[in-house]
């Protein structure tokens, strides 16, 4: 709370967020979501073009959920994209990082360090870099 008040670091942002975690931009969050902004460290969430996260998802230490990629013509402008949505009773593993546009359906695990480049449905676990899936949950 100290580095919220005193230097504006992650002051729009409405939960706790670990002070050493970058969190901006809109973000909705479901019950039981707030507690991994809180715990996980060095995150790096930028909702530009909008994060949907629902109830029960944790995630660990280091991810990063970019809604918004630069133009590559105009670096100074982002382009605009579908939100990024996450389901129910998700897991993100440590260091895992989710681009633009994608969408996970509930219950769907993503491996420590993937790049989720495209969306999942709900009961798989995805890992890789791009992620793809590795197992069905039943």
């Amino acid at each position: 709370m100290f580095l919220k008040n005193t230097f504006g670091v992650n002051k729009r942002i409405k939960f706790m967020v670990h002070f050493t975690s970058i969190v901006s931009g809109r973000i909705t969050i479901g019950e039981n979501v707030a507690s991994s902004f809180a715990n996980s460290s060095g995150c790096y969430i930028q909702g530009i073009n909008e994060i949907f996260i629902d109830d029960d998802t944790i995630f660990a230490p280091g991810v990063k959920i970019i809604s918004a990629n630069h133009d590559t013509v105009n670096i100074k402008k982002h382009i605009q994209k579908n939100p990024v949505r996450i389901g129910k009773n998700c897991w993100l593993g440590a260091n895992a990082v989710i681009l633009p546009g994608v969408e996970l359906g509930d219950h769907v695990i993503v491996g420590v360090g993937s790049v989720v480049t495209k969306s999942f449905p709900a009961n798989v676990v995805i890992a890789g870099n791009p992620a793809k899936i590795i197992n069905t949950k039943k």
